[in-house]
């Protein structure tokens, strides 16, 4: 499907009347359209994202060893990939492992920085699509205070 500028401006319109609203929520806004955001498995949200990912280590994640708080955990994720077109961060063990999807436009670095809730102690696995293909890396973080319960 070919995207132009007029359907890209009446979607967006469409969405932001419904966070307005408050029908949808504005992280619900973000993952509308997006693959593997709804998985409630790590093995869900890579089957959505296209299959599994082959080990790399071209992809770093720069993550703390142990995480005060999981609310709110730095994770900053880079691909030394050539052609890297997409960067998907996961959580193995929160409620919903999807947690960060960037578009790499062509030209750029491909590095994000982003923060993450953490439920609890998890991997975090970065998934990168380069050259039409998946990659992966996995780093450990402990957090001492969950940032996903109630």
């Amino acid at each position: 499907m070919k995207t132009n500028r007029r359907t890209v401006l009446q979607a967006t319109g469409a969405m932001a009347t419904l966070v307005s609203l408050g029908i949808v929520t504005a992280q619900q806004a973000h993952a509308a359209g997006r693959p593997g955001f709804d998985a409630r498995t790590l093995q869900d949200a890579v089957r959505a994202l296209g299959g599994a990912p082959a080990t790399s280590d071209q992809i770093s994640i720069v993550s703390p060893d142990i995480a005060e708080n999981g609310a709110v955990v730095p994770v900053t994720t880079i691909s030394r990939l050539p052609k890297t077109t997409e960067m998907f961060v996961l959580v193995e063990r929160n409620p919903l492992p999807m947690t960060a999807a960037f578009t790499i436009p062509e030209g750029t670095e491909a590095e994000i920085q982003t923060r993450l809730r953490m439920g609890e102690s998890s991997n975090i696995v970065a998934i990168v699509r380069a050259d039409g293909r998946l990659f992966s890396a996995v780093k450990e973080t402990k957090v001492t205070l969950g940032g996903c319960g109630g």
